[in-house]
């Protein structure tokens, strides 16, 4: 069976390649999703990657996964460090999730060092930029090929 991944990116990730491209690379979000679609061709899996600026569009999309997708690779944003109601979505969904940030979240502004969606996520890359993805899908893989 080819499992199926749900890739979420959160607020701003559609300005990538034009926000801060000295923290976050010169990369478009096309980039990052086309790469992601490469290897989860590589590794036998389906992904489809979603884009909101919206919270609540982020969490009904968790939610309809439950039914739908495996696993799930989220990129939150700055959600990632205020919200309460994707976390409340992901816990609910009980679904294998990488939890994404290009940046090392961990040596920037104090207010990025706590992260919501780390309560229910099964790890987190940060750092590596959208080479984070690609090793997001091969954590995903690996959990749901252990299972």
């Amino acid at each position: 069976m080819k499992h199926k991944v749900l890739i979420l990116n959160g607020p701003n990730l559609n300005m990538l390649g034009i926000r801060e491209p000295d923290i976050y690379g010169s990369g478009s979000l096309s980039d990052v999703e086309f790469a992601c679609e490469q290897e989860a061709k590589a590794l036998s899996m389906s992904v489809i990657c979603k884009q909101s600026n919206e919270e609540g569009k982020l969490v009904t999309w968790v939610q309809n996964a439950i039914n739908d997708m495996d696993g799930l690779l989220i990129n939150a944003g700055a959600y990632t460090h205020t919200s309460l109601a994707l976390l409340d979505s992901l816990s609910a969904a009980q679904l294998p999730t990488i939890e994404i940030h290009m940046s090392n979240i961990h040596s920037r502004e104090q207010f990025r060092h706590h992260s919501f969606v780390s309560l229910v996520a099964s790890g987190m890359i940060c750092g590596l930029g959208s080479y984070g993805y690609v090793l997001g899908l091969r954590a995903i893989h690996r959990i749901l090929n252990t299972a």
